[in-house]
């Protein structure tokens, strides 16, 4: 089955809160080599003017992964997830994000192209905080591969 084209422009319902912990942006940052101070010791972060540890830019795509299973538990959207390669990944933000953030996430499919028996599936994710106020814009292209 192909990926329905008239998922272009659905936007889902928003995620339920991300409470950012920690230990977890520690584990993200050893996990991607970041090695900045600011994303493992408290102090650190608060000397350079932030309430905890600084999760590292890509950290979003943590939070980001829940609007993206609600787009591939889509019943219509026709993506079958053994199908799926990971295209491409971009992040906008407005600040960094640090352990203690309340973060919601909703996804708009911004695009969907049919390239031959392949598409392509584009999503923005728009990371807000408790406060409501743009974290992270965090916008992932799928790649669904077609029969071959």
């Amino acid at each position: 089955m192909p990926v329905n084209p008239e998922l272009q422009g659905r936007e889902f319902a928003p995620t339920a809160p991300y409470l950012v912990g920690r230990e977890k942006v520690r584990e993200f940052a050893r996990a991607v080599f970041a090695t900045n101070p600011i994303n493992h010791d408290v102090e650190a972060a608060r000397a350079a003017g932030h309430a905890d540890v600084v999760a590292p830019p890509t950290f979003a795509v943590v939070v980001q992964e829940h609007t993206l299973a609600q787009l591939l538990a889509e019943p219509d959207a026709g993506i079958d997830f053994t199908r799926v390669v990971h295209g491409d990944q971009r992040f906008t933000s407005s600040r960094a994000i640090v352990a203690g953030d309340e973060l919601t996430a909703t996804l708009t499919v911004s695009s969907v192209k049919t390239l031959g028996a392949h598409s392509m599936v584009t999503a923005e994710s728009v990371i807000t905080g408790a406060d409501g106020a743009h974290v992270v814009t965090a916008i992932s292209t799928l790649v669904v591969r077609g029969d071959d």
